[in-house]
């Protein structure tokens, strides 16, 4: 298990902290500040602590070079707003202008560093820059569960050079889920859906051995009722899939996993905003028209089973959530999971870009047991594998400080 903030010691030291600063921006402001205020406990902790806290984070895509408009600069002044606290920043994340304001740092300050892929050296987990980057540090805490599925200098190789530790929103993250699928309360419910089965293989595979039930909903239903020999229409599915379909329902049922997929449909002739619509049975989806959202009996016998399970995460809005009215399923199942949740009858583990868009347009995304802004890594735990920024945290480098 990853060391944790409890056992580092910070006084005096600089704190190499890995964040993730990688925020939607818009007119050169930032537009959503979720990830900086998850940051905020660590980041204060820390600071109180009178550690000298020296951020690191990627911003975008600049491909190791420099791209002003991708530099860190106006997201420093946003971290600061939020902080409540004065935030320095240096223009580079190496080198001589890194050291110079590091050294300048006094216990308790804040310092964000540039954009660490205007290096190559990042991406590539090159061992030279990574050791540049810890040269800047005594101790390494990485927060940045987010960017944990990546093995880059600052996510992984800085930790073979500094004894290292999760920050508090690792801390959570890791908690959380290993309560979802470690060791979690059953029986255990996942959702999954999105538009292509092709994405979630992996973790379609993996869910079927860890959970005892597995609802299966957006376009990737549609392959599944397809791969069973239903008329699907004119709705988004994969042919070539429907074999694999097949295979993962036979994994499942001998893996005692039961597989719920829709029994009801929405259906319209065009994908737009408020067109004419049907509730139709999966089997009975006319040819001229495409499914766009799970029905209303099918989310009603799934909310139904919601007393009888102790564990769910969801992966996946259950129709097409951005436009009306094909966000309803989702919306009904979510606020039903949601006053389960608050009731504390179930552990509710959500996670996912589109998920937590989804959650968020429904109200209920502070409802959850717990809500990962985590993408990729989020999907590759749930994929069941090896986090290389994970398990960086786990190495005992004790003896180096």
């Amino acid at each position: 298990m990853s060391r944790s903030l409890d056992d580092a010691q910070v006084a005096g030291r600089r704190v190499l902290l890995r964040a993730d600063l990688n925020v939607p921006m818009q007119g050169g402001q930032v537009s959503d500040a979720t990830r900086l205020e998850r940051l905020v406990p660590t980041i204060k902790e820390l600071a109180d602590k009178g550690a000298k806290v020296v951020v690191l984070s990627h911003f975008d895509r600049p491909k190791g070079k420099v791209v002003p408009e991708m530099s860190l600069a106006p997201i420093a002044g946003a971290l600061a707003k939020v902080l409540g606290h004065n935030v320095s920043f240096a223009p580079d994340c190496i080198g001589p202008v890194a050291e110079e304001a590091v050294a300048k740092l006094n216990n308790g300050d804040v310092l964000v560093l540039e954009n660490t892929r205007f290096h190559a050296g990042e991406e590539q987990n090159d061992p030279d820059f990574a050791f540049a980057l810890a040269k800047l540090g005594d101790l390494y805490v990485n927060d940045a569960f987010s960017a944990a599925h990546r093995a880059h200098a600052s996510t992984e190789g800085v930790a073979k050079h500094l004894p290292s530790f999760a920050g508090r929103l690792m801390q959570a993250e890791l908690h959380a889920l290993e309560k979802a699928l470690g060791n979690p309360a059953r029986p255990v419910a996942a959702i999954v859906a999105g538009s292509k089965v092709s994405t979630k293989l992996d973790l379609l595979n993996n869910l079927v051995a860890k959970v005892d039930i597995l609802v299966i909903g957006g376009a990737m239903a549609n392959t599944f009722l397809a791969a069973q020999g239903l008329n699907v229409g004119k709705s988004l599915q994969e042919p070539a899939l429907h074999e694999t379909a097949r295979e993962i329902l036979r994994a499942a049922a001998a893996k005692g996993c039961e597989v719920i997929l829709p029994q009801d449909v929405v259906v319209a002739e065009v994908f737009a905003a408020n067109p004419h619509t049907h509730v139709v049975k999966v089997d009975a989806i006319p040819p001229s028209m495409m499914a766009l959202d799970v029905g209303p009996a099918t989310v009603e016998a799934f909310i139904h089973r919601l007393p009888h399970i102790k564990t769910l995460i969801w992966n996946g809005p259950l129709g097409a959530f951005e436009t009306k009215p094909f966000d309803a399923s989702t919306n009904l199942l979510a606020a039903a999971i949601a006053k389960a949740t608050q009731e504390g009858k179930i552990i509710s583990v959500g996670g996912g870009g589109d998920t937590v868009s989804a959650l968020k347009l429904a109200g209920v995304h502070g409802d959850l047991t717990y809500l990962s802004s985590a993408g990729g890594a989020f999907l590759e735990w749930m994929e069941g594998k090896v986090l290389p920024g994970v398990i960086a945290l786990s190495k005992d480098l004790s003896n180096m400080g």
